[in-house]
């Protein structure tokens, strides 16, 4: 039986996975950490990726019982990566400076000023590349570095993305795809080419074009892993891999609650949000996958829990013992800046507290407050595809375990949430290896895989969802001004 790999290099840590390439079945895993980060400054060296991996491979091939250094006994790999990072290196290859990932947000400044010096503002960067520049996008870091770094800006000779230039070490070649690529603020995703003159707002005088990685389709390969015959796939971004490792399909909605958040669906026509709100990124099966991204989910939870003195799980009991709503307390969790909506100077705020405040209502107020926030994003998402949520609401990420979060997604969004199992990037990244080895199609590899079911939890009818969502959307609103 045919092996393949996938890998997910997340913003904490390197997992990776070696599974049956026919049935999918997970024959060994690994995984090893990344050092933490703060926003807003956020940054890792990526040469502690590359060792992250190299661990995480090791005990994976170590597991399903691969003989030697384990890469003879697989035929592909993929990888999935953060999006967004800026890598940047020099003519002979090295790494000019830690990589700033996508929660950095010392390029806000950047990022308004190149949202005004497009002719058009907002409209015409949504028309040029799907999405309106903000922090997160490797465009706003770019001109951050020239601005800041101007000697490390002149020794650029390379930008790639953290999963291209993992990609790149194990194939000596520098590549991205599509739904990476659409991540950065100069990729097209409607017109599939990049966007150099998005990229001379940064500066007109750097050759732009002898810099990018070229991108690949989602059936080419990248190359082979250097040394030996395993076939390199494209990989991808990791929202765009944890929805291959769902299968997902337009109509479904899929919320994403780890430290961030992300609310995303696939649809068969591009979009261009001129608000910002929503990304109009590209998947990595030839469709699009437009976007909602908050910077606050769990790390917000952990927080109060911290405060109250019990562990994240223990927070769950706490939580679920108040009433949905939480008898008015509402948490605004834009803890440390927040990217939807664009606030990246906000800091987070209680309101509705009185002197019976309880340790119950501050726990059901965090749970609800990060879901509350996400979902006003979600809702975005119907101008891209009306039947957004009509046919699945998937939970996905680290709060897929929390039973606090699986019971306020259900009640708040009305309706059965489904809680697939393992860990999606990874996933998906191993189905587009095994895709890009057989020639079968990503259909094909979910449906023979069983790609994207689970366990479901049915909504609580009796919570006045609507009456949580506006008191949250008031709360909100006060807390902009």
């Amino acid at each position: 039986m045919p092996l393949v790999v996938g890998v997910d290099s997340s913003t904490s840590a390197c997992k990776v996975e070696i599974r049956d390439a026919d049935t999918g079945r997970l024959v060994g895993s690994g995984r090893a950490p990344h050092p933490a980060t703060t926003p807003p400054r956020s940054e890792q060296h990526p040469h502690e990726w590359k060792s992250a991996f190299d661990a995480a491979f090791a005990a994976a091939a170590h597991e399903a019982g691969l003989p030697g250094d384990g890469r003879q006994g697989v035929a592909a790999i993929a990888i999935g990566g953060q999006q967004h990072g800026m890598v940047v290196s020099d003519a002979a290859g090295q790494v000019v400076r830690p990589a700033k990932l996508w929660n950095d947000t010392e390029s806000a400044a950047d990022a308004e000023a190149l949202l005004h010096e497009l002719p058009g503002g907002a409209a015409a960067w949504a028309e040029a590349c799907g999405s309106v520049p903000v922090p997160s996008f490797t465009i706003t870091k770019l001109r951050w570095l020239r601005r800041n770094e101007p000697e490390a800006f002149a020794r650029m000779a390379s930008v790639m993305l953290p999963h291209d230039w993992l990609t790149a070490q194990l194939t000596g070649r520098a590549t991205t795809d599509r739904g990476d690529a659409s991540g950065t603020g100069y990729w097209s995703p409607a017109q599939g080419t990049y966007r150099f003159d998005l990229l001379a707002l940064v500066d007109p005088a750097t050759h732009w074009d002898t810099m990018l990685p070229e991108v690949l389709g989602p059936a080419e390969a990248a190359g082979v892993w250097q040394g030996t015959d395993v076939v390199v796939a494209p990989g991808t971004g990791d929202n765009m891999a944890a929805a291959l490792g769902l299968g997902a399909r337009p109509g479904d909605l899929v919320l994403s609650l780890g430290t961030s958040a992300t609310a995303y669906t696939v649809s068969n026509r591009p979009s261009a949000d001129p608000t910002g709100i929503v990304a109009g990124f590209a998947d990595a099966d030839g469709r699009f996958l437009p976007l909602v991204c908050t910077l606050n989910a769990t790390k917000v939870s952990d927080a109060v829990a911290r405060l109250l003195g019990v562990q994240p799980s223990d927070l769950d009991a706490l939580a679920l013992a108040s009433p949905a709503g939480a008898d008015g307390l509402v948490l605004v969790p834009h803890f440390d800046g927040e990217r939807t909506p664009n606030r990246p100077d906000a800091t987070g705020t209680l309101s509705g507290l009185r002197s019976d405040v309880s340790r119950q209502q501050l726990a059901r107020a965090a749970v609800e407050g990060v879901v509350c926030n996400l979902l006003a994003g979600a809702d975005e998402l119907a101008q891209w595809e009306p039947t957004v949520g009509a046919d699945r609401v998937i939970l996905i990420g680290g709060g897929a375990k929390s039973a606090a979060y699986r019971h306020t997604v259900a009640d708040l969004t009305g309706r059965p949430v489904v809680l697939p199992e393992g860990e999606l990037v990874a996933l998906g990244a191993a189905a587009q290896a095994a895709s890009v080895l057989s020639g079968a199609t990503l259909t094909d590899i979910a449906i023979a895989w069983g790609l994207g079911t689970g366990n479901t939890v049915e909504p609580d009818t009796s919570a006045d969802r609507a009456a949580i969502r506006q008191a949250y959307a008031a709360a909100s609103a006060h807390a902009a001004r």
